[in-house]
């Protein structure tokens, strides 16, 4: 099944921001294009905003001034939706309520041919369920394109549990040939991305709502040791705090109250005060005229120690022994079978995160996980009430030495970034052994839909087989709500092929 020939008309329901985004996408690519709202004058309106981004485009230099006449002379409004029966594909991107979709994709199933596709940019509703009251449910799909539609490369295409084949592939060789980058999706809470990002935000509230660290320093964490493009709060921030939460309570409602899904009370206080982020003018951050960002901590100047000595492999931060060679402190190795840490001058230990607390232990100071150790700008410490001042202070001049900011947080199991990313990989595992989606598509959804540095496919191979289940293991026992405990298909990879001596 190849993509829809370019003489075949596509119509765009709805004219909004993303509705115009998608006729623009479809138009450029050489479509002709109907634009239908049930507002009257609004697919007007739309036609001339499009044409306007068109003139915008020739300026930049990105489309001629030919191609621009010539697009604009396959765009047209329609008055009724009657006029969009020879159309080869009808894109929904109306109201998101359910009961408006069904009865419009209802009256649609009257107007178009047999043949024609029909779509919906659905990003939280279920693709089934809006089909499931068409006669013919089989060419029915989703196109979840993403914001600004002619910017982003990503499409979801989602198949809802009736969706033909045919449909589904058709859908997805004519986004590919619009210059996209589909990927393919079961129908399921979230589809991809907004199923697997939960945790970049949940995560980051729950540290905050256990006082462990303030937003500003949480995100710089998340960018200058986790690699991240933006924080969890600059960035819901930008989305906008109520669509955020919306979405995660839409995913925790449809997985019936999972609780690896919940939302956060904290971000639901902010919500509920007005508080939605830039568009309010207010969210996490203050962006009030004259306001100033916060900062995150940063620890002071403290005296890098004169030695460490290494027991054990550090696995993902074995590149940490390097760079404190290159600084000039000497480093002395041991074998240990019983851990894997720096032993400071001062006898305290300093450990990767590791799911459990510096509590636990005898003078232990926590680091995080780093994308890259030698490129993270910040690295973020926890210790306990109890660890010596001694140790922190030794730890906290080991990576400014290694010419890092560092931030000290509180003793929170996982800290910021590992315990992010292990659950990241977790859903990423349990989602393809529930057929939602390849190894291959989960991490190109990942890394185009919300810009993370690596998918978490490619993070778990990084980081190695067992690393995530070990980590959430250790969360798991203490926080045993079932946040925390990692999927059966997480256990399955962390021990697949480990051959047991005296096993069967």
């Amino acid at each position: 099944m190849t993509a829809l020939d370019l003489s075949s008309p596509v119509a765009v329901v709805g004219t909004g921001t993303m509705g115009q985004g998608i006729a623009q996408v479809a138009l450029v690519a050489g479509h002709p294009v109907r634009l239908y709202d049930a507002v009257p004058g609004r697919a007007g309106q739309a036609v001339a905003a499009i044409g306007a981004r068109l003139d915008r485009l020739v300026e930049k230099d990105r489309l001629t001034a030919a191609g621009r006449d010539a697009a604009r002379a396959r765009l047209r409004p329609a008055d009724s939706l009657a006029e969009l029966a020879d159309c080869a594909l009808v894109v929904e991107a109306v109201l998101e309520r359910l009961d408006v979709k069904r009865e419009l994709f209802t009256e649609l199933e009257g107007v178009v041919a047999n043949d024609c596709l029909l779509a919906t940019n659905t990003s939280s509703l279920s693709v089934t369920a809006i089909g499931g009251a068409l006669r013919n449910p089989g060419r029915f799909v989703g196109l979840h394109f993403f914001n600004p539609a002619p910017l982003l490369p990503l499409v979801e295409v989602v198949s809802g549990f009736a969706t033909d084949v045919t449909s589904a592939t058709r859908a997805y060789e004519t986004a590919r040939a619009w210059g996209k980058t589909p990927v393919a999706c079961a129908d399921t809470p979230g589809f991809i991305v907004n199923r697997i990002a939960r945790p970049f935000y949940a995560e980051a509230f729950a540290v905050l709502e256990s006082q462990a660290a303030d937003p500003a320093t949480i995100d710089a964490v998340l960018r200058e040791c986790g690699g991240f493009r933006m924080g969890a709060f600059e960035l819901t921030d930008l989305i906008g705090q109520d669509v955020n939460e919306s979405v995660t309570h839409s995913v925790w409602q449809s997985f019936f109250q999972d609780v690896r899904f919940t939302p956060s009370l904290a971000q639901r206080r902010l919500v509920e005060s007005g508080r939605l982020g830039r568009k309010s003018g207010h969210g996490w951050y203050d962006y009030g005229d004259g306001a100033e960002r916060p900062e995150p901590h940063t620890a002071e100047r403290e005296q890098p120690p004169a030695y460490v000595v290494v027991e054990g492999d550090l696995g993902p931060a074995s590149e940490v022994v390097a760079l404190i060679r290159e600084a000039g402190i000497t480093v002395r190795e041991e074998d240990e079978d019983h851990g894997t840490r720096l032993v400071l001058p001062s006898g305290g230990q300093l450990v990767l995160a590791d799911g459990q607390t510096s509590v636990e232990f005898r003078d232990v100071v926590y680091f995080d996980l780093a994308l890259d150790y030698r490129r993270a700008t910040r690295i973020a410490l926890s210790a306990s009430q109890d660890t010596a001042p001694q140790t922190l202070a030794e730890a906290i001049g080991l990576f400014q030495a290694l010419g890092k900011d560092v931030s000290v947080i509180g003793d929170v199991p996982g800290m910021i970034v590992a315990r992010t990313v292990a659950r990241i990989v977790d859903l990423a595992h349990d989602a393809v052994a529930k057929g939602v989606a390849t190894e291959e598509d989960i991490d190109t959804a990942m890394r185009l839909g919300v810009n993370y540095p690596l998918g978490p496919f490619e993070w778990s191979r990084r980081l190695g087989r067992s690393w995530a289940y070990d980590l959430l293991d250790d969360l798991h026992l203490r926080d045993p709500s079932g946040r925390y405990a990692p999927s059966l298909a997480l256990y399955r990879h962390a021990y697949a092929g480990e051959k047991r001596e005296g096993g069967s």
